[in-house]
């Protein structure tokens, strides 16, 4: 038996349909998460509803709702975009530079980079911290995740650079990650609530101070 050619594409019909329909739906996706996290980076993800996406995207309520379902997961899917940007920003280009000091170097330049565009307009971790140190649920959750994620990646670079011998080998890796972090913490605070000028070179000049501080004695 002898399958035409139009009967071929028209069994194909409905599956190309159906991608089509899914990935449309999946661009949608996209563009109201793009437009939720620039809503959050100004207001807070505690001031992120269905209706300001709705407006923002000029969609309707009901059409943003269908793609999340709640307020929360909207929330918790901002957080996952904002994390992933991240990661491909700070984390993987760090990646390609070699271990030790020269890949612990990379990722707080890459931090830095990125924590000098956020001066203007503002970060997810940070202002998350402050609307949810206090209200466990599935948002906290998903800022906790995401930011001990990272710690841990640092931390990690950290140990590579005491296997490699750069660092002395008695260095916490948990207080230079805490003391690194406290850095970026006083760079915001400055910067950006206080609108001092030079905070982006004290926090260089302070991470310098830490390699010096904790940096294995070289061989004369």
């Amino acid at each position: 038996m002898v399958t035409s050619t139009a009967a071929v594409d028209a069994s194909h019909a409905p599956k190309a349909g159906r991608r089509r329909i899914l990935q449309k739906g999946q661009q949608t996706k996209a563009t109201i998460i793009e437009s939720a996290l620039g809503l959050a980076t100004q207001i807070g993800l505690e001031g992120l509803s269905i209706g300001a996406v709705a407006e923002t995207t000029q969609m309707s309520k009901s059409g943003v709702f269908a793609h999340f379902g709640s307020r929360e997961e909207l929330q918790i899917s901002v957080v996952r975009e904002y994390f992933h940007r991240f990661e491909q920003e700070v984390f993987y280009p760090a990646l390609s530079v070699p271990r030790g000091v020269p890949r612990v170097q990379a990722l707080f330049n890459n931090w830095m980079q990125r924590v000098s565009i956020e001066i203007q307009s503002g970060c997810i971790f940070i202002s998350g911290a402050v609307e949810f140190d206090d209200r466990p649920g599935p948002v906290r959750d998903a800022l906790v995740s995401a930011f001990e994620a990272w710690m841990a990646a640092l931390q990690r670079a950290i140990v590579l650079a005491k296997e490699c011998g750069h660092l002395r080998p008695d260095v916490d890796e948990q207080q230079l990650v805490f003391e690194i972090h406290g850095f970026i913490l006083a760079l915001h605070y400055e910067a950006r609530f206080l609108k001092k000028t030079g905070a982006l070179e004290r926090a260089k000049q302070a991470f310098a101070n830490i390699l010096d501080r904790y940096g294995a004695p070289q061989p004369r």
